[in-house]
């Protein structure tokens, strides 16, 4: 399989809305959205995670590139602050600092580096599949399927 990959810048002023829409478009091409739904949320919360910390954070448009390698979904934001995000430890109260907890959660592998005039930090999603129905599903009954009742 040939790589597929996309990318776009969103302003600030375009916001996170318009880069979760573009991203469900891209998710939905690749069928990621009705086989492996659980898998395009994450994506799509992870998006959201990144393209606000550029904004907020780097006060930076946010350079958005998925790229599909038929293993992994690489989810990669840049803006142009070159500094790297570190961890913090929210408060209970606290209404932001999660956003790297989140994606280290969601993310099946992530990373961070900086380069000459900003930061890139690459998210890497493997589809997780929702499983084909069984050969008798729709059946219902003691019986269904065709395997005895124990």
């Amino acid at each position: 399989m040939r790589a597929k990959g996309w990318a776009k810048s969103f302003p600030v002023h375009r916001g996170v809305r318009e880069a979760r829409r573009w991203t469900g478009d891209h998710l939905d091409s690749l069928q990621w959205t009705a086989d492996a739904p659980d898998t395009a949320h994450s994506v799509l919360l992870t998006v959201s995670e990144l393209v606000t910390n550029a904004h907020v954070h780097a006060h930076s448009s946010a350079r958005l590139v998925l790229t599909w390698d038929g293993r992994c979904l690489h989810v990669s934001v840049a803006d142009s602050d070159p500094s790297l995000p570190a961890p913090r430890d929210a408060s209970r109260d606290a209404t932001s600092g999660r956003g790297l907890a989140i994606i280290d959660a969601l993310a099946d592998t992530w990373n961070a580096h900086s380069f000459h005039g900003g930061k890139t930090i690459t998210a890497c999603f493997h589809p997780h599949l929702t499983p084909a129905p069984h050969a008798g599903a729709g059946r219902s009954g003691p019986h269904a399927g065709g395997s005895p009742a124990v």
